[in-house]
């Protein structure tokens, strides 16, 4: 196949059979006729909800289906919660629902919203005297905020809008740079199409007020707005989600060879490390994010803004630190998570996907901020269950055996055959080469040692 054939103009108009085709002659393996026959197996049976997922994206073929599952009995705040999680990781479900039981005896989770204030940026070029600009600004801020009435009225209505706003010099870092940071309020929405409509407003107003203004020379004139758009990272838009007893109510773990008192000290060790290791904390949070990411996609919000801010958020003392933290004082063990989630119930697909809007209705259409508090102790029980495994049984043995299924699946084993290999290995570690030493065994081949 010669390479320019790889080559296509005017791809996005063609039709969703003839993207296949195409894709398939140029760069699979599989006839055309096949690959349009798998990929058809994943469309929706009802035209008008295909055509609606097809909407949410570009170049759409097919959908990509992920598992939508349940962690049932989080206390949170005193009230009863089934979450929906969206996930294909193995475990995490089952994760976030065991710690979710295990600290419903023991009084639940608490969490708080401290605040749930946004950032926007407009980024800009001047030559000239900064008192003189600095002096200027101040001068103009209320005009600013006047100049996005329009756009602001709706969300004032329902108490959001424009907080503040400041200049900041960055020109030590970067020749002329300065940098007018906005802060907002958007209430139950995530409100990025509403930060950056005022962002680029207030961009084009800067420049226009500066360049009629008398105050500067023709060189301070010359402001050049290099581009105006949100922050996600939003380190004032955060939640705490904390759990605590006592510890001779921790219980024994390990069939009763751990004691409470062990397993604190072990639990807080753990999370000490994790706040002094960078390479340790990584994947301590990561295993936060997989509760929280999962909850965040079932309700139609950016997981990967969500992510991003996170770590942001996780490296803000310069050092990347464990997101959550322990303590155990005066025989009371207290673990708790604090981090920025921008999230929204209103808007995007939160209202446009039907099962995102399902999952809202599950958690009683909560606003941005009971949201907030949900995620952040799922985010929270997720991290309890992977400390609990590491520090008695190890990760892998639970892991492992629900990992078990997907192995089976991999290796075509009949229903008869997952069964018996689930009775086989309850008491045993799960392992890629036991499972096919099982099923070649169960199936009288010869295993290669």
């Amino acid at each position: 196949m010669k390479e320019n054939e790889k080559e296509i103009t005017g791809f996005s108009k063609l039709n969703k059979r003839d993207k296949i085709y195409w894709l398939a002659k140029n760069f699979l393996y599989a006839s055309p006729v096949e690959v349009l026959k798998e990929f058809a197996e994943y469309w929706h049976d009802n035209i008008e909800a295909q055509k609606l997922l097809d909407g949410f994206s570009e170049n759409t073929l097919t959908n990509f289906p992920v598992p939508f599952g349940i962690a049932p009995n989080f206390k949170i705040n005193d009230l009863m919660y089934a979450v929906p999680l969206v996930t294909e990781e193995s475990s995490v479900v089952a994760a976030a629902s065991n710690a979710a039981k295990y600290w419903l005896s023991r009084g639940g989770f608490k969490a708080t919203v401290a605040s749930t204030k946004k950032v926007g940026q407009v980024h800009f070029t001047y030559h000239g005297n900064k008192e003189k600009l600095f002096r200027f600004f101040e001068g103009i801020k209320d005009e600013l905020k006047k100049d996005v009435k329009s756009i602001t009225a709706k969300m004032e209505e329902r108490g959001g809008g424009v907080l503040d706003m400041e200049l900041i010099d960055l020109s030590h870092l970067e020749p002329d740079y300065y940098q007018l940071r906005a802060y907002f309020e958007t209430v139950d929405s995530m409100g990025a199409n509403f930060i950056n409509s005022c962002l680029e407003v207030f961009g084009e107003q800067l420049a226009q007020k500066v360049e009629t203004s008398v105050v500067f020379n023709d060189t301070e004139k010359e402001i050049e707005i290099v581009m105006c758009i949100l922050s996600n990272y939003t380190p004032e838009c955060v939640v705490t989600a904390e759990v605590s007893c006592k510890v001779d109510e921790l219980g024994t773990f390990e069939n009763g060879n751990i004691s409470a008192e062990e397993f604190a000290w072990k639990f807080e060790r753990a999370i000490n490390i994790a706040r002094i290791d960078p390479y340790r904390a990584t994947t301590h949070n990561k295993g936060i994010m997989n509760g929280i990411d999962a909850v965040v996609i079932a309700t139609g919000n950016d997981f990967r803004a969500v992510e991003a801010c996170a770590h942001t958020y996780a490296c803000r003392d310069g050092v990347y630190r464990s997101l959550s933290e322990c303590k155990v004082e005066n025989g009371v063990f207290t673990f708790w998570l604090t981090i920025p989630i921008a999230i929204g119930t209103v808007g995007g697909l939160t209202s446009l996907h039907p099962l995102a809007k399902r999952s809202l209705e599950l958690l009683g259409n909560p606003n941005a901020k009971k949201l907030m508090e949900i995620i952040a102790c799922v985010g929270l029980a997720q991290n309890f269950a992977a400390i609990r495994s590491l520090t008695t049984t190890g990760i892998q043995a639970g892991h492992m055996k629900m990992h078990l299924t997907n192995i089976l699946a991999s290796m075509k084993a009949s229903d008869e055959e997952i069964l018996k290999a689930k009775a086989y290995f309850e008491d045993k570690l799960v392992s890629v080469s036991g499972v096919r030493e099982f099923l070649d065994k169960a199936r009288g081949l010869k295993t290669n040692s």
